[in-house]
């Protein structure tokens, strides 16, 4: 129920206490979350930006296992945020478990700046040449990895979600100003981005790996600080479910038990509490659609005629119908996932083997052209927030300016350009290569990395449609009790990508180079095909736009019904995308 003052959708403070509109929330409350944003952006590309670099230069691997390293730790870096949704949604609620989890990322971060900084847990050098690090070694280097992605599993779904929920959807204003959140929200991450691949990466290559690790640990001590400056005036979500993952369970096994019933013919007759219910409760209806229609059998009422147990409600069955529509588009996000882990990987190391010179003495860290990526996206964010959007509004009469499918679309189509200009880039590197002749691996082709520019700011720019477009819809699309859990999909097709592009690498360089064949992806870049391994890259990543057109074509957006009891008043909550065609082509 609705009291004069406070918020309406029932968030509290700390204490579990109502909280005055007035006095929390908003971005007031948002700007210490995106001030933590930042810098722990700045720590973990801080060590994610140039990671290749140091396994092969400080660590002695080869180019394949360096790639596959980097993907497997990216990957569980972006996969771990499954358990820390769950446990959230489930368990502690967002704010402690982010409290929890940033204790043990900031443990990883010191352990690794100490693996990096001590010499005991550095390869011996003697006359200029290095020995392999010890089993030891590794393992401590690993370790430190591995224990951030535990950390970051807990923090990276809840802070982002915590952030969408100091604006109350049943107030008008501030659902105006939630439209804009994550476009800030990334850009503020994009901020920290920019920093790590600019200053750290220099810095790690040019005055010591430890220095290079030693601020990003100290930047994320200070994001905590800077969060914890604003409990005061956070809101708090209730959780409404004890176990809100159960229907996704319960809901197709039900509908299995009736696979033998016929349906009814109209959807009011399945089963439904009343919208009283859902009033008093705090929880939110959500309206019946015909996708997915064999759930549907899970809300029959005559199946449960005389059981002590009620059948399934609408509401439930199309919360479990929401996570089915979101896997269909999960999997076609794989794909440029793949793509975009080339950042900090293949691209790297394409940029290791050319003129990296600005001037005649000032050398460029390859990692640092990443920082276009960054720059392109900050610059990007503003003009698309802007401007791209009250254009398309005025058009469209989406109060998002298109679709957010739509959004996620274009970015994936940038994307396939950005693929193609690096294969046209590679194909120019290697002309060059037999032009002069090129053979060690490490002669420096004649040719300037800014070359690679194109695909780094294209990349950027596909990511202020796709990346931030992702996480916004499976935030909005997520069952209510569920959102934490929902914004998951955004960092698993991360993961996935990750561990999907270390399963090509490996498998794509065991193929070619069988018989005796050169390796599209070996040891050394400059006598490899790895124009052949962008090119299969650019064909697959066409093949999946037109999966992806597919599955948009099939997605029914959520639409809720809330209402407002003490005034009577009954609202749509969610009506930004309510297109069954969420891509027109």
């Amino acid at each position: 129920m609705e009291v004069k003052g406070y918020t309406q959708d029932g968030t509290v403070d700390l204490q579990g206490r109502p909280v005055l509109a007035s006095k929390t929330g908003k971005w007031r409350a948002c700007a210490f979350l995106v001030g933590y944003e930042a810098f722990e952006r700045m720590a973990f590309y801080g060590v994610a930006s140039n990671l290749v670099v140091y396994l092969t230069t400080q660590l002695h691997e080869d180019n394949v296992s360096s790639v596959r390293n980097v993907n497997n730790w990216s990957g569980a870096v972006w996969m771990t945020p499954i358990l820390g949704a769950y446990i959230a949604d489930s368990y502690l609620g967002r704010f402690w478990t982010f409290t929890v989890s940033s204790l043990i990322y900031v443990l990883g971060m010191v352990l690794l700046t100490m693996a990096v900084s001590l010499k005991f847990f550095k390869p011996t050098c003697a006359n200029g040449v290095c020995n392999k690090a010890s089993t030891s070694q590794i393992a401590f280097f690993y370790s430190a990895l591995y224990i951030i992605a535990v950390g970051s599993g807990g923090t990276k779904p809840n802070i982002s979600t915590f952030g969408a929920d100091q604006f109350d959807d049943f107030n008008t204003k501030e659902k105006e100003l939630k439209v804009s959140f994550f476009n800030w929200w990334m850009f503020s991450s994009f901020l920290g981005a920019l920093f790590a691949t600019i200053g750290l990466v220099y810095i790690q290559e040019n005055l010591g790996w430890g220095l290079g690790y030693g601020i990003p640990t100290v930047g994320l001590l200070l994001s905590l600080f800077i969060f914890y400056i604003g409990a005061p005036i956070y809101r708090h979500k209730v959780r409404k479910s004890k176990s809100p993952a159960r229907d996704l369970i319960g809901v197709p096994i039900a509908a299995f038990k009736n696979r033998k019933l016929k349906l009814p013919t109209q959807p009011s007759e399945l089963h439904e509490l009343e919208l009283q219910h859902y009033s008093t409760s705090g929880k939110r209806q959500v309206h019946h659609t015909p996708s997915f229609s064999f759930l549907d059998k899970a809300a029959i009422k005559e199946a449960n005629m005389g059981a002590t147990r009620s059948p399934c409600t609408v509401t439930q069955v199309e919360g479990t119908k929401l996570v089915f529509g979101m896997i269909m588009i999960w999997l076609v996000t794989l794909i440029p996932s793949t793509i975009w882990a080339q950042i900090n990987t293949l691209f790297v190391k394409q940029g290791t083997t050319l003129d990296r010179h600005l001037g005649s003495t000032f050398q460029i860290p390859a990692a640092s052209l990443g920082s276009f990526v960054t720059l392109s996206m900050l610059l990007s964010v503003p003009m698309y927030d802007r401007y791209f959007v009250p254009l398309m509004r005025r058009k469209s009469g989406n109060p998002r300016g298109i679709t957010l499918l739509q959004r996620i679309g274009i970015g994936f189509m940038l994307q396939i350009i950005a693929i193609a200009i690096a294969y046209a880039v590679e194909v120019k590197r290697m002309h060059v290569i037999r032009i002069h002749q090129v053979v060690g691996p490490k002669e420096v082709v004649p040719m300037s990395i800014f070359w690679l520019l194109p695909q780094y700011v294209l990349i950027g720019i596909a990511d202020v449609f796709n990346a931030i477009g992702l996480l916004e819809f499976f935030y909005d699309q997520s069952p209510e009790d569920m959102q934490s859990l929902g914004t998951t999909f955004f960092t698993s097709g991360i993961g996935v990508g990750n561990f999907l592009n270390s399963f090509l690498v490996t498998m794509v360089d065991k193929i070619t180079r069988r018989g005796g064949g050169k390796s599209w992806i070996g040891k050394n870049l400059n006598d490899t095909h790895l124009d052949y391994y962008y090119g299969f890259l650019l064909v697959i990543a066409a093949l999946n736009l037109v999966a992806f057109i597919w599955a948009s074509s099939k997605y029914i957006y959520k639409r809720e019904n809330a209402e407002v009891a003490e005034v009577g008043v009954q609202v749509e909550s969610k009506t930004l995308d309510t297109s069954p065609l969420a891509i027109q082509v």
